[in-house]
Order: structure tokens, then sequence, then C-alpha cells
């Protein structure tokens, strides 16, 4: 079941590869809640080495990418390639909605000027 997943989780993240490679974001994101600003310091602490502002970098980039939130959570669990597993232990289940609440405010970002997603 396991590599079932993790076979649907690569085959998605291929599916909406980009050439975009992490050219910062127009302005900087305006989080003015409490809950965006925890998942705003756990993506940094956690994801942003390889996912720069959700763009590409060391890794794929996640702002193009239209995976549900359940299959992110997954590829957060269950890792796949050069991505580690990061466990419950290390990312508890309400930090991993907070960061997942922060990527989806950065999918939805306005790209920088003359730019197409």
């Amino acid at each position: 079941m396991r590599t079932v997943i993790v076979a649907a989780l690569m085959l998605a993240l291929c599916a909406g590869c980009s050439a975009r490679r992490g050219e910062p974001v127009s302005e900087p994101l305006k989080i003015d809640n409490a809950k965006l600003a925890r998942g705003e310091r756990g993506f940094m602490a956690h994801c942003d080495k390889c996912h720069p502002g959700g763009e590409k970098g060391l890794a794929f980039a996640l702002n193009n990418k239209p995976l549900p939130g359940f299959m992110i959570k997954a590829q957060v669990r269950a890792g796949a390639g050069a991505m580690p597993a990061f466990s419950k232990e290390l990312i508890t289940g309400e930090e991993l909605d907070e960061m997942l609440e922060y990527v989806t405010l950065l999918r939805s970002s306005p790209p920088p000027p003359g730019e197409n997603r």
C-alpha cells in the first residue's frame, strides 16, 4: 500500500514540473493570523531549504502542484526520493495542518511581474 501511495505521489509531482526557479514573490506575504504565522515558521524550519518560498530549489516547486492536502501530508509523512520522512514527533499533526495552510497561501500569491505559473 505504501508503495502505491509513494508511486502516485511521485507521478503527481512530476506531472506539473516548472521551469520557474525560485524567483521571489513580487511582494512579501502579509500574514495576519497566528495560525499562518506558525505555519510559516514550520515551513521555514523544515521545508524552505529545499522548496524556497514554495518554488523549485533542491526539490520540486510546490506552488504549481495541484496536489490536495491529504497527498501533501502523506508525502511529508512517508518521504520519497531525496525527501526525508517527517515523523509525528518531529512535526505534529497540528503543525502539519498549519504548514499546509501556509503552503496554500504561497500558492495563491501572485507570481512576480512578467512571470506566468
